[in-house]
């Protein structure tokens, strides 16, 4: 790609990013264009459809979140790695206003693009996840599929009450901890 289509390749995702926080899935591709500083047509010329861009949005995120995850698990302790990866998650998923349901909705669940996001993150969590077991802070009962899913019913829960997200996904790490172990009858 030319350097001056890269440059608008790049804008018009950070421009749709932008977008589909402020208005979900729905927002309109002549703003996302003329945010951007392009013309509808160069919008056109990348992203064929609204599943397209939609699709390269989700995708070049999930991307960024792999990475931090990667990041994290290289200068905090496991069980830190994992928290602070955990909270970025619900943060994106708490901004992202139905993202991951548009896009499972417009590309089917069984697409590419789907495929490779739920492969990455699940891959990203279970790096992050397997090192906190090792430390033993995590049960080594729990997988990343089903972390995965608490998150996402904590980001699904506090939309109705925002300013309880973080104390339900504190909640729910405390339910990864290890159990303590059994104590003893009394004798």
């Amino acid at each position: 790609m030319r350097a001056d289509a890269r440059r608008n390749y790049e804008r018009l995702i950070a421009a749709a990013r932008d977008a589909y926080a402020e208005y979900g899935a729905e927002a309109h591709l002549d703003d996302i264009a003329r945010r951007a500083g392009v013309g509808p047509g160069t919008l056109y010329r990348h992203f064929p459809s609204r599943e397209a861009l939609l699709a390269a949005v989700y995708r070049g995120d999930v991307e960024a979140l792999a990475e931090r995850a990667k990041e994290l698990s290289s200068t905090l302790s496991p069980g830190a790695a994992l928290d602070a990866w955990l909270r970025l998650q619900l943060d994106y998923i708490k901004t992202k206003r139905g993202l991951g349901s548009a896009v499972k909705a417009m590309l089917g669940a069984d697409s590419e693009t789907l495929a490779f996001c739920r492969d990455t993150m699940r891959g990203a969590l279970r790096d992050l996840l397997g090192q906190a077991q090792e430390a033993g802070v995590i049960r080594p009962d729990v997988d990343a599929p089903t972390v995965l899913r608490l998150v996402h019913g904590v980001g699904i829960a506090s939309e109705s009450v925002p300013d309880q997200a973080d104390r339900l996904l504190s909640i729910m790490l405390d339910g990864l901890r290890p159990l303590p172990p059994a104590a003893s009858p009394p004798a």
